[in-house]
């Protein structure tokens, strides 16, 4: 019988530092956020959003080139026994075709305010399409550690299941010799039952995190695969340097853009334009109304109720709201960081231990052993120190998760 016991703890120790690979292709971390990226909806709307200003620059630019119009109106106003239109007013008829040339001299600094606007509205876009990005990619990383972590679980527990599974077959044996008593052999068998349930119920557990990770990847495949180990590490301290208050910035730029359209508007327009084409009442010589014009249009502002300085104040609030959002982010994003460092800190601590009760456990198991030889030691007593043994191990994995989930967080909020 010792040398039974002791061919079961070399398996014991062997089991235990070896988890039972499931079948299938094995796929990362990476793969999952390529996948999210390529099928997500909100990413592509932003690029043809940006796609968009420019052609709206484009459209810009058109507008300070001279415009050109062709036009054309026929008028026929009869007079039937006095009753009609004054013909002093309608010459009675009028036929008109002409081809007109418009150009706005003053235009280019409206222009160059409207392709910064332009410019302002890309790299918004830009902003959010990036921002999009990063928090699609900090879900599928937390969904992905949740999964893995599924998937570790159901590991652990087909890990104990087949270590009581073959213990159970060894005890039937020595029970049937009258080694053990009967009541020992049905706690050991109610023991194994019971992880066999929770088995089946990590299983579950695992299926329904890996098909929430295909929900948010986009990903239609059921194939059953297997996870690798997310490879996370903490990003260098960006200090002051934040992607997230950039946001801020392009709020100032606009409101610097729109101040300087507002100044713009109350600066002198002048435009000169041309027309050329036939002009007829067809009353007299209609043959000879063909003929050209040339004209200019100047207006500028010189009083409006002081509306300049209404809209000055109405951007100076929204400038005001703007710092106040800024500020109050910062201080927020400063606590946040400093709290998941400190979290991951006290996180890291823990792993000495954890270490240190595994190998308290792994001591306790070689004297169980030795007891056992000696038929004084229960089974029962054998099999927690299996557990706890089991259960340390459990817990270094479950510290690990969330140390992952931990840097996840610090890599989203420190850019």
């Amino acid at each position: 019988m010792n040398l039974i016991y002791k061919q079961l703890f070399i398996v014991l120790l062997i089991v235990s530092g070896t988890m039972v690979r499931a079948q299938g292709p094995i796929k990362n971390l990476d793969y999952y956020l390529g996948q999210a990226k390529s099928s997500s909806p909100v990413l592509k709307d932003f690029e043809n959003q940006r796609k968009t200003a420019g052609i709206d620059s484009l459209i810009v630019r058109a507008t300070a080139k001279p415009q050109v119009t062709g036009t054309g109106t026929g008028l026929y106003a009869p007079v039937i026994r006095g009753y009609g239109y004054d013909e002093v007013l309608t010459n009675g008829q009028a036929l008109e075709a002409l081809l007109n040339v418009n150009y706005d001299l003053l235009n280019k600094k409206r222009i160059n305010n409207q392709l910064e606007g332009i410019k302002i509205q890309s790299d918004s876009v830009k902003y959010a399409w990036q921002l999009s990005l990063f928090d699609l990619n900090r879900s599928i990383i937390d969904q992905y550690i949740t999964a893995f972590a599924s998937q570790q679980q159901v590991d652990f527990n087909r890990e104990v299941v087949t270590l009581l599974d073959r213990e159970e077959k060894l005890l039937k044996t020595l029970t049937r010799s009258n080694i053990y008593k009967q009541s020992e052999y049905l706690t050991f068998l109610v023991t194994l039952q019971q992880q066999q349930l929770n088995l089946k119920q990590a299983e579950l557990q695992f299926k329904n995190d890996y098909a929430t990770l295909n929900y948010l990847a986009g990903i239609a495949d059921t194939t059953e695969v297997r996870l690798a180990e997310p490879k996370l590490q903490s990003e260098a301290f960006a200090g002051d340097k934040s992607f997230f208050t950039k946001r801020f910035e392009l709020d100032s730029l606009k409101n610097a853009n729109l101040k300087n359209g507002i100044d713009l508007n109350y600066q002198p327009k002048l435009g000169v334009y041309a027309n050329g084409g036939y002009n007829s009442s067809l009353m007299l010589q209609p043959y000879k109304n063909f003929g050209a014009s040339l004209g200019f249009t100047f207006s500028i502002p010189i009083y409006d109720g002081h509306q300049r300085k209404m809209q000055y104040d109405k951007l100076a609030l929204s400038s005001n709201t703007v710092s106040g959002y800024r500020d109050f982010f910062t201080r927020q994003q400063t606590q946040q960081i400093n709290l998941i460092r400190q979290q991951i800190t006290q996180t890291d601590a823990l792993f000495g231990k954890i270490n240190e009760q595994i190998r308290f456990s792994k001591g306790l198991i070689d004297v169980d052993s030795k007891l056992l030889h000696t038929g004084d030691l229960k089974v029962s007593d054998f099999i927690i120190a299996i557990n706890n043994y089991l259960s340390a191990q459990n817990l270094l994995r479950q510290t690990n998760i969330n140390r992952l989930k931990l840097i996840n967080q610090y890599n989203y909020w420190n850019r």
